[in-house]
C-alpha cells in the first residue's frame, strides 16, 4: 500500500485523531504545570490511575462522564501530592515526579489485582459512542472525549494570554520574586497549575479505558505520559503548537500502523515501530534549540528568599 493510498483514506485520518486526544490532554497538563515553573514527570503513572480510576467507576455504575470526573479527581490528588512534596517541601522536582509515577502506577495494577483476583480477562465496559450526529468528517467518527481536547486547547491558550490568572500563573514560572511583589501567592498559584494539570493527566488517562477501549490492562498507558513531556518542549510551552505537535507524533504513529498491516512492507517491522519516535526526536531537536523555556522552571522558591 502506497503512502498516498494511505493518506487519501478517511480512516486513517479518524486514527490519528484518535491517537493524538490522550496526547492533547496530557501535553496540556504538562503545559499548565511548566508554565508555572513545576516540572510534574509524574504524568505517567498519573495517567494510569487516571485509566484504572475512571474505568473503575464506570464498571461499578457511574455513568461515563462521572467517571472520566472520577479519573480527574484522581490525578489531581497526585497533583497534590506532588505539589506539597515541590512547592511546600522545596523537594527536588525530579525525584517527586518520579516517584508519583511510580506510585501512581502501583497502587493501580495492586488496586486492580485486589478488586479482581481471580480475573485473566479484564473485564469490559461500554466506553464513549462516536458522535455520528455531528456534520463534520473524521470528527463524526470521534467520541466527545476528542472534542473536549480539541476545546481546551483555545480554552487554554485564553486562560494563559487573555486573563489575570494566566499572566500571575506565567509570571510565576518565569520570575516568582516579581509574582510576589505583586502580592500573587507562588504557592498558591503553583499547587492550582500543578492539580489542575494532573487532573489532565487523568482525563489523558481514561480516554484509553472509556473511549479508545474498554477495558483496564496494564502497560497500557505505555509511554504516552513522557511523549507528553517531550511535546511540550517542542510547543515552545505554548497550547496551539502543543495540539500540532500531538498531531505529528499521531501521524507518524498511525502512518507506521498502516505500513506494518500492508502485505508490501520493504522494512522490517521494527523500523516501522521506530519512525514515529525517530521522527519526533528529529522534530523536537530542530525546534527546541529555539524555544524560549520559562526561567524559573525546575527551580524552587521560598517566601521572601532573593
Amino acid at each position: 500500500m502506497e503512502i498516498a493510498e494511505i493518506l487519501s483514506n478517511q480512516a486513517f485520518w479518524v486514527a490519528v485523531l484518535r491517537i493524538a486526544t490522550p496526547l492533547v490532554f496530557g501535553t496540556l497538563g504538562v503545559l499548565l504545570c511548566e508554565r508555572a515553573g513545576v516540572l510534574n514527570l509524574g504524568i505517567e503513572g498519573i495517567m494510569v490511575a487516571g485509566a484504572f480510576a475512571g474505568w473503575l467507576a464506570v464498571y461499578a455504575g457511574a455513568p461515563l462522564w462521572a467517571g472520566v470526573a472520577v479519573a480527574a479527581i484522581a490525578g489531581a490528588v497526585f497533583g497534590l501530592l506532588h505539589a506539597l512534596l515541590t512547592v511546600g517541601l522545596a523537594l527536588s522536582q525530579h525525584v517527586s515526579g518520579l516517584g508519583i509515577t511510580l506510585l501512581a502506577t502501583a497502587l493501580s495494577y495492586y488496586g486492580y489485582r485486589v478488586s479482581f483476583p481471580k480475573v485473566n480477562t479484564p473485564p469490559t465496559v461500554t466506553p464513549f459512542a462516536p458522535m455520528e450526529w455531528l456534520p463534520i468528517p473524521v470528527l463524526d467518527a470521534q467520541t466527545p472525549l476528542t472534542l473536549l481536547a480539541l476545546l481546551l486547547v483555545p480554552l487554554l491558550a485564553y486562560l494563559l494570554y487573555r486573563t489575570p490568572m494566566g499572566l500571575a500563573l506565567r509570571m510565576v514560572g518565569e520570575n516568582p520574586q516579581a509574582a510576589e511583589g505583586q502580592g500573587v501567592s507562588v504557592a498558591a498559584a503553583r499547587t492550582g497549575a500543578i492539580v489542575a494539570g494532573s487532573a489532565l493527566m487523568g482525563v489523558a488517562g481514561s480516554f484509553l479505558t472509556l473511549s479508545a477501549f474498554n477495558a483496564f490492562f496494564f502497560n497500557m498507558v505505555n509511554g504516552r505520559g513522557w511523549i507528553c513531556v517531550a511535546l511540550v518542549v517542542f510547543a515552545s510551552w505554548r497550547p496551539g503548537k502543543a495540539l500540532l505537535g500531538a498531531l505529528l507524533f499521531a501521524f507518524f504513529d498511525a502512518l507506521q500502523l498502516r505500513l506494518q498491516q500492508s502485505g508490501d512492507a520493504l522494512l522490517p517491522y521494527q523500523l516501522y515501530l521506530m519512525l514515529p519516535y525517530v521522527l519526533s526526536i528529529v522534530a523536537l531537536v530542530l525546534v527546541a534549540r529555539k524555544a524560549g523555556y520559562p526561567q524559573a522552571l525546575m527551580k524552587p522558591y521560598r517566601k521572601g528568599e532573593r
